[in-house]
């Protein structure tokens, strides 16, 4: 059951959403790369409406079929070039802090700083936050899979 229907009663929310991806989409990295680190986030934390949205803005934007298949196993699949498996390590690394101290180390973050300038780092920062944010919000009002949110 999903615990709130109309996220127009959450019009404050709601816009500062929408500013939170303008910026992100704003920072010069490549959409594509954007929507891998949204997908693979929302899919690491199990939350399906994200997986569900992620899936198709990232065939949106021109995302491979054959990438999102192959995802969850990036770190072993040629067919990601190394921007993007810097930031899909700084994904994992930024999505999975408790699961050991230190998890976004220097080195993941210095791989990830090789591809992209201190703008787009913060581009892909705010991604990951603003993901599991939703993640987080759409487990907790058990917003199912194909939730549009007016």
């Amino acid at each position: 059951m999903t615990r709130i229907k109309d996220a127009s009663t959450q019009p404050d929310i709601t816009g500062a959403v929408q500013q939170l991806f303008k910026a992100m989409y704003a920072g010069g990295v490549p959409q594509q790369t954007l929507e891998l680190v949204h997908l693979r986030a929302s899919q690491i934390n199990g939350c399906s409406a994200c997986v569900d949205a992620g899936t198709a803005s990232a065939a949106n934007s021109g995302v491979s079929a054959e990438k999102m298949l192959n995802l969850a196993a990036w770190y072993e699949n040629p067919i990601f070039d190394d921007a993007e498996r810097a930031a899909l390590a700084l994904t994992e690394a930024a999505t999975r802090l408790s699961d050991r101290p230190g998890s976004v180390t220097d080195e993941i973050y210095a791989e990830a700083a090789k591809h992209f300038d201190e703008r787009q780092l913060g581009a892909l920062v705010l991604m990951i936050a603003t993901t599991n944010f939703f993640n987080r919000i759409n487990t907790t009002f058990r917003v199912p899979a194909g939730q549009k949110w007016d």
